[in-house]
């Protein structure tokens, strides 16, 4: 059977599949990011997972896959295969497609993780059908992607929908990117939880243990979620006034909060809105398997491209 390998890469762990060419996984497996072990083990685990997935394929379908689609945090060059930086993983102008398909001896596609997220989420999720969607993941950090007309935008350096670096509350705490008052730095799950530990004096507590005091009425949790929540209807507005998607679409770990953060935040932004029509406030369909699907498609995307030329 025609396959293709598609590889997630995160800061904490990586999730594969080998995809069939209609974008359904095949064959799934997960392992975790060696991080601590340093950049040059985290890319040795890279390779050696990808190439145990075409082994994979090879003895379950009798052939090697076509391509493989491979993406990663951080700031990605997606035309010239360099994972640019990634504060998470340490490296910067890793040429890792050159790796990557020096290691396959496959076409390799290589992109940014969240806006392949989106990219899986308007073919399958809950962007599917939608012409113009706004996709926010929102865990350790905060990032987005734009979808317009199926594609999904890169911008002219590859910078497009860092959403969570969007300056929210200036002279705020202080982010990795240099800057202060990111939105990342007061919405994201990381700063829930941090907000939350201090708030409740519990340093093992979580963001999703947050939600649930805000479930169970906890004034301290309510003050801690509707700080992250105003800051995160800040930044949709602001970004419904630039790009008016029709819907903004949110995953990542927060979202799994449900209806403890989607009704509140639509509410929030609801009372921001002046001219601008309001966006519909939608979850993410795909889960944590989004990215990983999406890399799917960008190596399915990579071989119609060949065959084109």
């Amino acid at each position: 059977m025609k396959h293709v390998i598609a590889l997630d890469v995160g800061g904490t762990g990586m999730k594969a599949a080998l995809i069939a060419p209609d974008g359904m996984p095949l064959y799934e497996d997960r392992r975790p990011t060696p991080r601590e072990q340093g950049t040059d083990a985290v890319v040795a685990s890279i390779l050696d997972f990808a190439a145990e997935l075409r082994c994979e394929g090879e003895r379950r379908y009798g052939s090697p896959a076509e391509a493989a689609g491979v993406v990663v945090p951080g700031t990605v060059d997606e035309q010239r295969g360099i994972a640019v930086f990634s504060a998470t993983l340490g490296w910067r102008d890793l040429p890792l497609r050159a790796l990557l398909t020096e290691r396959l001896d496959l076409p390799v596609a290589l992109g940014h993780d969240v806006r392949t997220g989106a990219l899986a989420e308007g073919r399958l999720g809950a962007g599917r059908g939608i012409d113009r969607f706004l996709f926010i993941a929102i865990g350790t950090g905060i990032a987005g992607g734009i979808s317009l007309g199926g594609a999904i935008e890169a911008g002219a350096h590859g910078f497009a929908g860092e959403i969570g670096h969007m300056i929210v509350r200036p002279g705020g705490p202080a982010c990795g990117c240099g800057a202060n008052g990111c939105l990342e730095t007061v919405a994201s799950a990381a700063a829930v939880t941090r907000a939350w530990q201090a708030a409740s004096d519990d340093p093992r507590a979580t963001a999703a243990d947050c939600a649930a005091a805000v479930d169970a009425g906890d004034p301290r949790a309510l003050m801690v979620w509707h700080d992250a929540l105003a800051a995160l209807a800040d930044g949709i507005v602001v970004a419904q006034s630039l790009l008016d998607p029709h819907s903004v679409v949110i995953g990542g770990g927060l979202a799994e909060a449900g209806e403890t953060l989607f009704t509140p935040l639509r509410a929030a932004v609801a009372e921001r809105l002046t001219f601008q029509m309001p966006p519909a406030l939608v979850p993410a369909m795909l889960k944590d398997t989004a990215a990983c699907l999406g890399a799917g498609f960008l190596a399915w995307d990579l071989l119609f491209m060949e065959m084109d030329d």
